[in-house]
């Protein structure tokens, strides 16, 4: 007699990516056949649409699979893909990973970039992952948040068992061998990991873990790059600047700290000496001060920028010195400039985006602190003016100022001698070339104001380079200041 055919396993449908609204945000569709997306007491014109579609964008509050609006199918899925486009553009979804009905999420997708879209890097058997060194798991609330600063998105575990999955990853793992592991999170999810860096491939005994691909990250340490996105826009979708976030919990600290208990030193008597004979230095110190209106009718010359660059930020010498004292090291090169750096370094660049000057056309410049020139960089007029409305909001006028001054870092030039400190260095020069930018606008009649927000993203496609290695970390706005209404 035959045994009976072995009854086959109902199959399981593999998990499904799906674009669903953020929470805050919600759909109108107005009489015209248009939608606008309300969110935070604004409002977002996305287009016409067929009442089809309309009704089928309902679905992004419950969240709808990629699969039911690929582009090149019927009407309402190009319609569908066109209106999850411009939503995305707008950092308006999140996606999730889970069953098809929408119920159940494995894990959901927040992205920190606004032209994020989840893709999943296709993987073989044969391939060998690990997880980054920059990746990252941490407790927000009651959820746990998975996370990189080299990531596009930031991952929500809602499964508890895909966090110890991902911690296997720790070590280097064969797809072949993790298949046959219980607990598999799936290709699915292994390959928007590897598609966000936070999982990368590696060949058997390359030595590449380091690296991971990208020889310049071999520099950053794990706080420095993580430090570096987080208090910077670009690459993260939280809220950031002046937003007095204690407001309601904290009472404001006061301006000055309350004294020491003890008998204090009186030094009036000693500075009220010192105030007959001041000098053209102190006076200048204490003239200075922040302008962020300019005046557009006299804006800054060539001649003038020339002189404030030549008097900040102009290499004034080069020298060099063997790593070892016995002549044994590498030969490192260094220069002389007008302010302090440290180690000697000086890994900070000036590029300048123009919007008035005498003398020198509309456009985004790098100064060739070397050559003392200008180079033109070939930025599209919208990235120009979106950096010019950056530093308009930040300084909260109505006015972009004549030349808005970027501040960036070649961080591999510090890094590649300190460790643990680097970025914290770079800060501290930032400053000491702030101050210097601020005294010279004040020597030359000029106004200036330093701006304490940068978008590393904007910059990084402004000039074509990778955000780790050289990206802002200042800004500071110059101009012939507006004369008091």
């Amino acid at each position: 007699m035959r045994a009976p055919p072995k009854k086959r396993g109902r199959k399981i449908a593999p998990p499904a990516i799906a674009a669903r609204l953020n929470a805050r945000v919600r759909l109108e569709a107005q009489a015209d056949g248009s939608i606008a997306a309300c969110f935070d007491g604004y409002s977002a014109g996305l287009g016409k649409f067929s009442a089809k579609a309309i009704d089928r964008a309902h679905d992004l509050r419950a969240g709808l699979p990629f699969d039911r609006f690929a582009p090149g199918g019927r009407n309402a899925d190009e319609e569908i893909h066109l209106l999850v486009r411009r939503l995305a553009r707008r950092g308006l979804l999140e996606y999730r990973l889970g069953d098809r009905s929408g119920k159940k999420d494995l894990l959901v997708i927040e992205p920190q970039l606004a032209d994020y879209w989840p893709q999943a890097s296709k993987l073989g058997a044969s391939d060998t992952i690990v997880l980054s060194r920059f990746a990252y798991l941490r407790r927000r609330g009651n959820e746990m948040i998975l996370e990189s600063p080299r990531a596009g998105a930031s991952f929500k575990i809602c499964d508890a068992t895909l966090a110890g999955a991902i911690a296997t990853l720790a070590a280097p793992q064969k797809i072949s061998r993790l298949r046959r592991q219980a607990g598999f999170p799936g290709l699915e999810l292994l390959g928007l990991l590897v598609d966000s860096k936070i999982l990368f491939r590696i060949d058997d005994g390359d030595g590449r873990r380091a690296s991971e691909g990208d020889e310049n990250l071999v520099l950053w340490d794990f706080h420095d790059l993580l430090f570096h996105t987080h208090s910077t826009e670009g690459r993260q979708a939280n809220p950031l600047g002046g937003l007095y976030p204690y407001v309601d919990r904290i009472a404001p600290p006061p301006a000055v700290r309350p004294h020491w208990p003890g008998n204090a030193i009186d030094l009036n008597p000693f500075s009220a000496e010192a105030a007959e004979t001041i000098s053209p230095f102190t006076k200048l110190v204490r003239e200075r001060h922040s302008t962020r209106e300019f005046d557009d009718q006299q804006p800054v010359t060539l001649a003038e920028l020339a002189k404030f660059l030549d008097s900040t930020a102009r290499v004034q010498s080069h020298w060099s010195s063997k790593l070892d004292f016995d002549g044994s090291g590498p030969e490192i090169d260094y220069t002389i400039r007008p302010y302090p750096g440290a180690g000697s370094a000086y890994e900070l660049e000036l590029y300048l985006a123009v919007a008035n000057c005498e003398g020198l056309e509309r456009g985004f410049y790098h100064y060739d602190a070397d050559r003392h020139a200008l180079a033109p960089i070939g930025a599209g007029e919208q990235e120009l003016q979106l950096l010019f409305q950056g530093a308009e909001y930040a300084m909260d006028v109505a006015a972009p100022p004549q030349i808005l001054i970027t501040v960036a870092a070649r961080f591999s030039r510090i890094s590649w001698k300190y460790s643990g400190i680097a970025y914290s260095l770079i800060l501290k020069d930032v400053g000491v070339l702030i101050e210097m930018l601020y005294l010279t606008a004040t020597e030359m009649g000029l106004g200036g104001c330093a701006i304490g927000t940068s978008n590393i993203d904007l910059f990084a496609k402004m000039t074509g380079i990778d955000f780790h290695i050289e990206g802002p970390v200042g800004q500071f706005a110059l101009g012939r200041a507006a004369k008091p209404a």
